[in-house]
């Protein structure tokens, strides 16, 4: 099969047909030793011998739509080699077939899901409209089937495959591989949660990625894991010391990340705990950089109405007073987003004084540090 004559390739591909043919003989028993063989004819100079070795595939997948019994694994493997083919129409052919292969394929197909995630992801982006269209929905019905563990699901294996994408330089195939975080989240949150360790930095890294909408999604990845409040600190340490590293991110992608977060995560959990980490940040221009952009999200966005209520009531709820406090102690290192704070929580002519020796015991400790 591997022959590259012209006739030898001829000859073969018509007594398989022929033998396809007969009645008594079962072909798809024996297909799997010869589909690599058929593939590679896909891509063959001769204009004829492409017809025969698709018409011979065509064949061969219609008969599959209707046997019951079919070896659908090792023919896998060679289709998830194929869809990886320099040649467009081999590329569409094997990617046609996975598609076919995962809505009947069933059980048989469970451990071979993660190498047919590997093959799909980059044909979401594939030039050709016709292969990205089958890919996508490839991707759609494997991430509908519910599998578990017991069925050979390997959910460590689809995790590696989904972090490789997350450096794809196509900004589709990394959507689509966020997405997968996202669906094995839900569907198992402690099996997820056992793979952690090996994803969490690539996700965390994803978060300067130059795709807005790729940042949203690694937003919601990042939420959901920061249910749990040692990764929520983790997240948020993280983009203090990202922003203090990459002034660009903050100016153009601070406001952003910090409103989707307020969303996700909830405003006043945000704000607490980037005041806190901000209290004993040791650059002070920074902190101050950091601050004034905090404060002005704080002022401005819509997703922050319900914080801004909550610091106007500072003077007579307890929680609003909590609030502002907490906010206070970081809020220092910026004289006017302390005035706008204290404004906001309408605390200005009863505090004035307060706030003045702060500011001097600011300034004294500037020039200390000067």
């Amino acid at each position: 099969m591997n022959v590259l004559n012209p006739y030898v390739r001829q000859f073969l591909v018509g007594w398989i047909t022929v033998l396809d043919s007969v009645p008594d003989i079962d072909m798809l028993g024996f297909l799997p030793d010869f589909l690599d063989g058929l593939f590679n004819m896909l891509s063959d100079s001769s204009h004829e011998i492409r017809q025969q070795a698709d018409a011979a595939l065509s064949e061969f997948l219609q008969e599959i739509k209707n046997s019951p019994n079919v070896d659908y694994g090792r023919m896998a493997e060679i289709l998830v080699r194929r869809a990886g083919s320099p040649d467009e129409f081999t590329r569409l052919t094997s990617i046609t077939w996975i598609n076919e292969f995962v809505k009947l394929g069933g059980e048989q197909l469970v451990p071979y899901y993660a190498d047919i995630l590997g093959a799909i992801l980059p044909c979401i982006s594939d030039e050709e409209e016709k292969i990205r269209v089958v890919a996508r929905e490839t991707n759609e019905e494997l991430r509908a089937i519910k599998a578990d563990q017991a069925e050979g699901f390997d959910i460590g294996a689809i995790l590696v495959i989904a972090k490789r994408e997350l450096n794809s330089e196509h900004e589709a195939t990394r959507i689509e591989a966020l997405h997968w975080f996202s669906t094995l989240l839900v569907r198992g949150r402690a099996e997820f949660s056992a793979y952690l360790d090996g994803i969490f930095e690539p996700l965390l890294n994803a978060l300067s990625d130059p795709s807005d909408a790729v940042v949203l999604l690694v937003l919601e990845v990042h939420a959901r894991i920061a249910e749990e409040y040692h990764h929520f600190q983790h997240l948020m340490s993280y983009l203090i010391h990202t922003f203090h590293n990459n002034h660009v991110l903050l100016e153009k992608r601070g406001a952003l990340i910090v409103r989707r977060l307020c969303v996700l995560l909830g405003a006043e959990k945000v704000y607490r705990e980037f005041s806190t980490i901000l209290q004993t940040e040791g650059d002070l221009d920074f902190a101050s950089t950091m601050v004034q952009a905090l404060n002005l999200i704080l002022l401005t966005s819509t997703e922050l109405a319900e914080l801004r209520s909550l610091l106007k009531k500072s003077l007579v709820d307890t929680c609003g007073k909590d609030l502002f406090l907490s906010l206070y102690a970081s809020w220092c290192h910026s004289p006017m987003a302390t005035i706008s704070l204290c404004l906001l929580a309408q605390v200005v002519m009863m505090d004035f004084m307060f706030v003045l020796l702060t500011w001097t015991l600011l300034i004294f400790d500037l020039i200390q540090c000067v």
